[in-house]
């Protein structure tokens, strides 16, 4: 027993004596290195929450350790404040964080939309740069039809779609701006007389070909459907979609209605026609009937009727090729108004009497009664052009005397609305022009589009 007592009690002297030896010595500028402690410093740390992030980061040095904010009473370190400070730049940042991303452009994270829309803004959308001469004019607003001087010579021609061009449109707030829908699932917004870029915006918000564009009324807003059964709002300025309205069928055509720029009326490829309310994104109204594809629609001023012009390849070609509808009843006023045996591709309203105009693909345009029961006017058509089952469309000049209209052989004709007689031709492309449209301010001025892609402004 004595052996063991005087074993052990060696031992336990020499572990008295051993933390003065392990103590860090002050004095002296010898580098001594302390051993590891036996937990790690890590682990007494409180460990920050992860941060949300809406920007992608480069990783941080030293990224095998995680960032914590430090125990009360440690030191901490330089680049530990630093890395502290970078990790939470993100929540200081004045901007509310956004939510996460899912499908769509529209729900996209803020720096992917960044990019997408660098890519597609190519010009831009001000006036700040135009000819001297269009923008006195712009600013001068004259009255409508007061210029007795016609469109004659080109004046711009633009391209940049890849293939045919369905239709074109003119801002009616922001008037140097030029809209156009392409089978090339694009959207191009033009700065028509830009002294340098003349291609403002190229939307590519489509999955499929781009039937129809309308600008809204009062906002630079545009509103386009297409064969990828979607109807979507974009704002040309932040180049950002605003709402998608979902359809179960291809959109063929749109239009605003003039009394309320919160409503539109969409046709599609099966037949439906809808009223749909901006505000809320849901249909408002329905007009059932048993119809084929639609190929136009056209409010009256009051915005009390449409017109709808359908193919009627599938129902009685003696009804429902033109209907007249009551808006507010849902109900057809007549659907036997057009019963030959040809479909319109275009129905317009005249401006300042009671008549509208068909384009008929017997390659005339026909004329009508405002009023009920809607009569064919049989002793008088617009001939000349041909149409030939394109989608050739025709519109009036801002005085109502003159309806232009695009032709088959690629010229654009201008008839006298009184006497339809022929005035003049103007050979403006070598297929097919598919769309007339004069400037709502500008009398002289008058935008069209042809099947191979080019657009031209002639003034």
């Amino acid at each position: 027993m004595d052996l063991l007592s005087a074993a052990y009690g060696a031992a336990s002297d020499e572990d008295a004596d051993e933390p003065p030896s392990s103590a860090p010595v002050a004095a002296g500028p010898t580098s001594f290195a302390p051993p590891p402690l036996k937990r790690p410093r890590w682990e007494s740390r409180q460990h920050l929450p992860p941060l949300p992030q809406s920007f992608p980061q480069p990783p941080l040095p030293n990224a095998a350790l995680p960032l914590a904010s430090p125990a009360n009473g440690r030191y901490v370190s330089k680049r530990e404040r630093a890395l502290l400070a970078a990790s939470r730049t993100p929540v200081d940042s004045a901007s509310p964080l956004p939510p996460p991303a899912t499908a769509g452009f529209d729900s996209a994270q803020p720096f992917l939309q960044l990019i997408f829309c660098k890519r597609v803004a190519v010009g831009s959308i001000t006036d700040s740069n135009l000819r001297a001469d269009i923008l006195h004019s712009l600013r001068c607003q004259p009255k409508p039809g007061s210029s007795t001087s016609f469109p004659s010579k080109l004046s711009v021609s633009l391209k940049g779609h890849t293939s045919a061009v369905n239709c074109v449109d003119w801002s009616p707030s922001h008037a140097h701006l030029l809209a156009s829908a392409g089978m090339d699932h694009t959207v191009h917004v033009w700065n028509v007389w830009d002294k340098g870029n003349t291609t403002a915006r190229v939307l590519k918000h489509h999955t499929a070909a781009v039937k129809d564009v309308r600008w809204s009324l009062h906002t630079p807003s545009l509103l386009s459907g297409g064969l990828d059964c979607s109807l979507q709002l974009v704002d040309v300025v932040k180049e950002k979609v605003i709402k998608v309205f979902t359809h179960d069928q291809a959109v063929e055509v749109i239009k605003f209605n003039p009394c309320n720029p919160n409503l539109f009326l969409s046709g599609g490829s099966k037949g439906s026609l809808r009223l749909w309310d901006i505000r809320s994104g849901l249909v408002t109204k329905e007009f059932h009937r048993s119809l084929g594809t639609i190929l136009d629609i056209e409010f009256s001023a009051d915005g009390r009727q449409f017109i709808s012009s359908t193919d009627t390849t599938r129902s009685n070609i003696s009804e429902n090729t033109i209907i007249v509808w009551d808006v507010q009843r849902q109900v057809p006023l007549s659907n036997q108004v057009y019963t030959e045996a040809f479909t319109c591709p275009c129905i317009r309203y005249h401006q300042r009497e009671a008549s509208f105009v068909a384009q008929s693909n017997g390659n005339y345009i026909a004329i009508f009664s405002a009023r009920p029961p809607f009569k064919l006017n049989k002793y008088m058509r617009f001939e000349g052009h041909g149409v030939w089952g394109f989608p050739i469309k025709c519109n009036f000049s801002l005085s109502g005397r003159e309806l232009a209209s695009g032709s088959s052989d690629g010229a654009i004709y201008f008839y006298d609305y009184k006497s339809a007689r022929l005035l003049r031709k103007i050979e403006a492309f070598k297929e097919a022009c598919t769309d007339v449209v004069y400037h709502p301010v500008m009398s002289n001025v008058m935008a069209s589009c042809s099947w191979t892609g080019e657009i031209s402004v002639f003034e």
